[in-house]
């Protein structure tokens, strides 16, 4: 199974468990699943939604900034990889 970086935490609404990402490479695609890490965050999961804009998106690309709902807390710089089976 292989990783690949595709962008980084820039802020976390912990009210609604929502992450912001800002996507540096790759697509991202709802169905796809991440791990993400950091000084105290590692963990993987799929993505079942994503928004931009508070709009619902099937997927994202380079540039763009997406909210997404996360299992745990994440925090500012934390490293998200999309995992390739």
């Amino acid at each position: 199974m292989e990783e690949k970086l595709i962008g980084k935490v820039t802020h976390y609404f912990t009210n609604i468990g929502v992450g912001v990402i800002e996507i540096t490479e790759e697509i991202l695609k709802v169905g796809d699943s991440i791990h993400v890490k950091g000084a105290t965050t590692d963990f993987e999961q799929k993505i079942e939604s994503m928004q931009i804009e508070h709009e619902n998106v099937e997927e994202a690309k380079a540039g763009q900034t997406i909210g997404l709902k996360t299992e745990q807390s994440v925090r500012e710089n934390d490293q998200v990889y999309k995992i390739v089976e």
